[in-house]
């Protein structure tokens, strides 16, 4: 019977929401590899709306949740449906609308804060000694919600262009966290924690050498399940 795999979903589109290659390439080895999924987004309105052509924000209001639904395929579930009894681990893809939508990191940085169903979701997973997968920008999440953990969103210098928000890694270290040195193709698991993360587009890289680290990400997901 395959492992029962909650996707935690932020918005549609990567700079208010989730991240669609990377929530898509989520849901594609979460399906070779024989998963049972459901996927879940808090009800609650997007931190703003933005052109995704213009690249600035509009006047708009939109819902995490209905934004969600367009990668879901309709098949959502407000997250405070989720019961971790009923699932054997989680996983967080990244994009913007994880840092303005499931926490205020993109405006706060490390003094940011983690919405309460958010938090409250990765400490009953943890609790339950279930893992949780965090790819891109949402390792930041328990870095917040776990002083002490393992993590990776790559590298922490850009001396080789490829990594523009290095400096995320240092911002995880000052919440006394320990940041891994990671390639693309890369996880890092922190095995006393059960939390495996990736880097995908924290790195300027292909989109094939993301989706592999991704898939590399929710294998190690599935062996700690």
């Amino acid at each position: 019977m395959g492992k029962r795999v909650a996707v935690v979903l932020a918005g549609c589109g990567v700079f208010d929401g989730s991240e669609i290659h990377e929530a898509s390439a989520v849901l594609v080895h979460l399906s070779r590899n024989g998963a049972e999924v459901k996927m879940f987004a808090p009800n609650i309105e997007q931190m703003h709306v933005v052109d995704h052509v213009k690249g600035s924000p509009t006047e708009e209001t939109r819902n995490v949740l209905v934004e969600s639904a367009r990668l879901a395929r309709g098949e959502i579930q407000d997250l405070t449906q989720l019961k971790v009894s009923d699932l054997d681990a989680v996983i967080f893809p990244g994009g913007f609308g994880v840092a303005k939508n499931l926490c205020s990191w993109a405006v706060e940085g490390k003094n940011c804060s983690v919405n309460d169903q958010v938090k409250s979701t990765l400490m009953a997973f943890h609790g339950a000694k279930k893992p949780i997968g965090l790819c891109c920008i949402s390792p930041v999440l328990a870095a917040k919600v776990f002083p002490g953990c393992e993590l990776t969103v790559g590298h922490d210098t850009n001396d080789d262009g490829r990594f523009p928000d290095a400096e995320t890694a240092g911002a995880i270290q000052e919440l006394g966290c320990k940041h891994v040195c990671k390639k693309v193709n890369e996880t890092h698991v922190d095995e006393k924690n059960k939390i495996v993360t990736t880097c995908a587009f924290m790195c300027k890289a292909p989109l094939h050498e993301i989706f592999d680290g991704v898939g590399e990400m929710v294998q190690d997901v599935l062996k700690l399940a």
